[in-house]
């Protein structure tokens, strides 16, 4: 009798407690069928959840407190509190101790990850003002992870069923994107997106759309000379290697026109000129994947939405989409180190063999 596959273990922090991480996590896990794919391990603690739990009249939702040093349990939902619960959640107000709380989940969760305690983490959305202090002074988790996996190539990746859009620039203001715009940015930023494709998502060929930075692609320099000067050079250097990246595109008519579609992702030069599209386009289902990373790290698409927390009424489909992203990622990562072990070890066995009918006395050859 064959063993049963090990299911993935699935880290997930709440969040700002104030807002709707609490919510749409609970929505997400009340439904007792999706713990079949998965084993979750919320980072949080009992006085949240029991206190949404009662706000919000969640009956099917039940969980084990787990020690640090305690094995999860499968198909069951697992608890670590990692902070204390002397302050209460107030909904839609921002605290100074949901920011505290919010680090100390993400921090936690961390360690796990890198001791191989979790096979992924699923965030919901902080606030990046509460939570900033001299332990977090990251614009976002983006660049806390990256930070924390040493990763200096990476990319904040907006995936949905039919549209993956990557940004080169990430949370900085507008006025600093063309400032610090390379060629090697968009390189390295082109580079990361490839990889990720045929690792994480499994497109053995992608094609890739990059978009340009000023009005009409610059119009060839009336507009900017940056299209011309860095975004086109980068886009041929792959060309010529004979990957499937074309543009710079103008942005409007390349979503007017529904020309994604045709590409298997976008590359946007700063936050805004893609997340726009994006949202108008997959708000309801999309994903925040961090490509690039050693570790799988996904979230929902939205953020604390303090205007309807506790209210009952937060949609959760973008933080189920999020699991199920996190889940498909693992199952792709394992399926193309499968492949790259199988297409190289006739080569090593060839190479053995060779070796070995290099060593007989000539006679026996």
């Amino acid at each position: 009798m064959e063993d049963t596959p090990k299911l993935p273990i699935i880290g997930i922090t709440l969040g700002d407690y104030n807002g709707i991480g609490p919510e749409v996590v609970m929505k997400t896990l009340q439904d007792s069928r999706i713990c079949k794919l998965f084993t979750p391990v919320l980072y949080g603690s009992h006085k949240v959840l029991a206190r949404y739990r009662k706000l919000l009249n969640i009956e099917q939702f039940s969980y084990q407190i787990i020690q640090p040093d305690q094995p999860f349990t499968d198909k069951k939902i697992n608890l670590i509190a990692c902070w204390d619960d002397s302050h209460e959640p107030v909904p839609g107000q921002v605290t100074q101790q949901a920011g505290i709380a919010a680090r100390i989940a993400l921090q936690t969760s961390t360690e796990d990850l890198k001791n191989n305690r979790i096979d992924a983490i699923v965030t919901a959305p902080i606030n990046k003002y509460n939570i900033q202090s001299e332990d977090f002074p990251y614009p976002g988790h983006t660049e806390y992870y990256a930070e924390a996996f040493q990763t200096d190539n990476y990319l904040m990746l907006m995936i949905a069923e039919e549209l993956r859009i990557g940004t080169v620039t990430g949370h900085v203001p507008l006025s600093q994107v063309s400032p610090i715009l390379t060629r090697d940015k968009v390189i390295g930023k082109i580079d990361v997106l490839l990889q990720s494709l045929q690792k994480d998502f499994a497109i053995r060929k992608p094609r890739i759309a990059v978009l340009g930075l000023n009005p009409h692609a610059g119009e060839n320099g009336l507009l900017g000379e940056e299209d011309s000067t860095i975004i086109m050079p980068a886009v041929e250097t792959f060309r010529d290697k004979g990957a499937l990246v074309f543009g710079p595109y103008p942005a409007d008519g390349f979503f007017g026109k529904h020309q994604y579609r045709q590409f298997d992702a976008v590359l946007a030069m700063y936050h805004d000129q893609g997340l726009i599209p994006f949202k108008m386009l997959a708000f309801e289902y999309g994903v925040n994947f961090t490509a690039g990373l050693p570790i799988v790290r996904t979230s929902p698409d939205h953020g604390t939405a303090y205007d309807i927390a506790g209210k009952g009424i937060a949609d959760e489909s973008s933080f189920r989409a999020a699991i199920f992203e996190a889940i498909n990622i693992l199952k792709n990562r394992a399926l193309t180190s499968l492949e790259r072990k199988t297409s190289q070890t006739p080569n090593k066995e060839l190479e053995a063999i060779m070796q070995e009918e290099d060593s007989k006395p000539e006679s026996l050859q």
